[in-house]
């Protein structure tokens, strides 16, 4: 999945996967995340949000299932 840099004190990058509803997020630390059934409207809202970090843990971190893959 390719990933897109941003701008964020957080977050290195975003991907998503449209088909699958996958959303990959890679933190500076390096470690990457996948949250899963995250539809499209929701990945357009984080990269267009003013603080990625906080649109994430508000919206996306406890209402989908995710794994750490990286």
């Amino acid at each position: 999945m390719e990933r897109y840099s941003v701008a964020s004190s957080n977050i290195a990058s975003i991907g998503y996967d449209a088909p699958s509803q996958i959303l990959e997020v890679e933190f500076l630390s390096g470690t990457i995340y996948q949250y899963y059934g995250v539809p499209e409207n929701m990945y357009d809202q984080l990269m267009q949000a003013g603080s990625k970090g906080r649109f994430l843990s508000s919206y996306i971190k406890n209402a989908y299932g995710y794994s750490r893959v990286g």
